[in-house]
C-alpha cells in the first residue's frame, strides 16, 4: 500500500531495511534524489521493498561513469563488467566499429561509444525491452540497436568490419538459474541469465560467429566465470582466435578475449 506523502527520510530508510535492503540509507538518498514527487517516491520505495532491483526502481544505473536508463524487465548491468570495458579500450583505443551483442540496455556499447569518439557502434539483443532501452542509451552517440538472435540482427555491412565485439553473454548453468539472488532470478529476463547446461551454449555460438565479422586484428571480449574460464578460453581457440584471459580480482571479474588474426 503506498506510503503517505511526503515521505521523510528516516521513514524511506525504515522500510527498506525492514525489506532486508543492506544499504538502506544510500538507497534511500538514491530514491529520494531521484524521484520526481512525492507519490513517485513512494511508488519506488514500494517496488523496492517488494524485491524489484535498485536500478529498475530508479529507471538508471551507474556504469563506467555514465547514467544508463533502464526499465523493469531489463538485465541490469553489473559493475564488474566495467573491467570488459576497460579491457576492449586497452586493446584497440582506436577502434572506429563497435558491436555489443547480448547488449541488455546497452550498457557496454554506450561506454565504448563515450569513449571512443566517433566510432560507428551497434548493438543487439533477442529482447524487444533490452533493444528498447539500448536505443535510448545510443541514441546520444549516435548508436544503432538491432533486434534478433546474435549475429542475425546486425546488417550485413559490418562483416569482416568489427573492431571490437563485446558480449555479455548469459553464463549461468540452467540448473543454478534457481540458486540466483531473487533480484535476478525474478525480476531480470530468463534470457540473459541462462547459459544452457554448463552455462557456455552462448558463448560458444558468439565465439564460432565471430571470425565472420571481425576485421583483421579485431577483438571480441566475453565475460565468465572462473570455474568456466578454462572452457571458454578453449571455445574461442577453437573458433581461429589467439585466446587469453584477464582477470581483476577486486571485481572478481573474469573476461575471455580473443583476436582474430
Amino acid at each position: 500500500m503506498p506510503f503517505p506523502v511526503p515521505l521523510s527520510p528516516s521513514a524511506v530508510v525504515a522500510t527498506l531495511r525492514a525489506a532486508g535492503c543492506v544499504f538502506a540509507e544510500d538507497e534511500a538518498e538514491l530514491i529520494l534524489g531521484t524521484a520526481r514527487t512525492p507519490e513517485e517516491a513512494a511508488l519506488m520505495v514500494d517496488r523496492r521493498a517488494a524485491g524489484l532491483p535498485l536500478e529498475q526502481v530508479l529507471g538508471w544505473a551507474e556504469f563506467h561513469g555514465l547514467r544508463v536508463a533502464l526499465e523493469p524487465g531489463v538485465f541490469v548491468p553489473r559493475r564488474r563488467t566495467e573491467f570488459l570495458v576497460d579491457q576492449a579500450l586497452a586493446l584497440a583505443p582506436d577502434a572506429t566499429v563497435v558491436v555489443d551483442l547480448c547488449c541488455g540496455s546497452g550498457a557496454l556499447g554506450a561506454a565504448l561509444a563515450a569513449a571512443l569518439a566517433g566510432a560507428e557502434v551497434h548493438a543487439a539483443d533477442i529482447d524487444p525491452a533490452a533493444v528498447r532501452c539500448a536505443r535510448r542509451n545510443l541514441a546520444a552517440f549516435g548508436g544503432r540497436a538491432h533486434q534478433g538472435d546474435l549475429y542475425g540482427a546486425l546488417p550485413a555491412g559490418l562483416r569482416g568490419r568489427v573492431g571490437v565485439l563485446t558480449a555479455n553473454v548469459p553464463y549461468v548453468p540452467t540448473a543454478e538459474v534457481a540458486l540466483l539472488p531473487a533480484e535476478a532470478r525474478d525480476h531480470e529476463p530468463l534470457v540473459a541469465l541462462d547459459g544452457g547446461a554448463d552455462g557456455l551454449d552462448v558463448l560458444r555460438r558468439v565465439a564460432a560467429g565471430a571470425p565472420e565479422w571481425l576485421a583483421p586484428g579485431g577483438c571480441l571480449l566475453t565475460e565468465t566465470s572462473e570455474r568456466q574460464a578454462p572452457d571458454a578460453v578453449a571455445a574461442f581457440t577453437d573458433a581461429g582466435l589467439t585466446t587469453r584471459l584477464a582477470v581483476s580480482d577486486e571485481l572478481y571479474a573474469h573476461v575471455v578475449i580473443g583476436v582474430l588474426p
